[in-house]
């Protein structure tokens, strides 16, 4: 009798299941499936910084109901896939208000027996507008984690470490974990993983700081990278990788390593950083092809990484999962 032969995707499937199950532990839902196809434009002739902005259109038209529905259908598409925990990003700024995350709360409360939720603030507007501040803070007074994106405010005031002590400082006031996204662009330039890591250790929360995305870690020397790494160990950061969200990132001119446009994995678990996985934005104006399939996102990254290693796949996928949305182990 022949072995039955299994695919990858069985195997560490039903590895996960015996972890906990999935973990998404990055996502935008109160944004997903609102990309049409007669607004596809936007995400061909529009780059991040303007989607930022873009996307208000979404936000200033949803209703709590509206933002209800998506939430509901991302609840849902998580929970089909044996998703356990699920951590999302919500926005809550002067264009959508509150809206979104009632909505939020409206949903976890529906869906609590079936999925473990965490909400963080998004701050598209950033936190240093004193309009943008405002609700910023009333935001980080309803969610789980702070969220941020220093990055907006580096953009409009050249302010970005500015916005880090703000994020780490509300976190820390109200002792709760800090997501960040950073080096979200792919290129040297940028070295926000690094900035933050200076910040978590200065305001005394090794431990409590999740990075976000990573992908122009990728872009520096190797001499570079492994400094870095060895400064997340000390500020004990954690990273969340969310492959479909930029494997589009555009080709460029500038002379780096060659690499795949991906969190590097393959080199941050050998070091000893916790790295988890997310689905970030579903089918919206900023990744419209991304359909929330933890198993692309999963088997992306261990093929860009050229990382098959099945055992930190599944632990990618559950346990470290769980801990970068501070929930205990399983």
């Amino acid at each position: 009798m022949k072995n039955h032969v299994r695919s990858f995707k069985t195997f560490i499937r039903d590895e996960i299941i015996k972890k906990g199950g999935w973990v998404n532990a990055h996502a935008h839902a109160d944004r997903a499936f609102t990309m049409t196809p007669e607004k596809i434009s936007i995400y061909h002739n529009s780059n991040l910084q303007q989607k930022w902005d873009l996307v208000d259109e979404v936000k200033r038209t949803s209703t709590v109901e509206d933002y209800y529905a998506r939430f509901c259908q991302a609840i849902e598409l998580m929970i089909s896939q044996g998703v356990t925990a699920f951590g999302t990003f919500v926005d809550i700024d002067p264009v959508c208000e509150d809206r979104a995350i009632i909505a939020a709360h409206k949903a976890r409360e529906v869906y609590k027996s079936d999925i473990a939720l965490k909400f963080a603030n998004q701050t598209l507007k950033g936190v240093i507008e004193p309009t943008a501040k405002k609700w910023f803070d009333i935001g980080s007074e309803m969610v789980d984690i702070i969220g941020g994106l220093p990055y907006r405010d580096e953009l409009d005031y050249g302010r970005g470490l500015e916005a880090m002590d703000i994020l780490l400082d509300k976190a820390k006031s109200l002792g709760i974990m800090c997501h960040v996204h950073v080096d979200q662009f792919n290129t040297p330039k940028e070295k926000e993983t690094e900035q933050l890591c200076d910040k978590t250790i200065e305001h005394g929360m090794e431990g409590r700081v999740v990075a976000i995305h990573g992908i122009s870690i990728g872009a520096h020397s190797k001499e570079y990278r492994y400094a870095l790494y060895e400064k997340m160990r000390r500020a004990q950061m954690m990273m969340i990788a969310c492959p479909m969200a930029w494997i589009d990132s555009n080709r460029k001119e500038e002379l780096m390593p060659f690499h795949n446009a991906l969190t590097p994995a393959d080199e941050m678990i050998p070091e000893g950083i916790t790295v988890a996985l997310g689905t970030d934005n579903i089918c919206d104006y900023m990744v419209p092809l991304c359909e929330g399939d933890l198993w692309q996102e999963l088997s992306l990254l261990a093929a860009g990484c050229r990382f098959p290693n099945l055992d930190e796949m599944v632990n990618i996928a559950s346990v470290n999962g769980r801990k970068v949305l501070g929930l205990p182990p399983f």
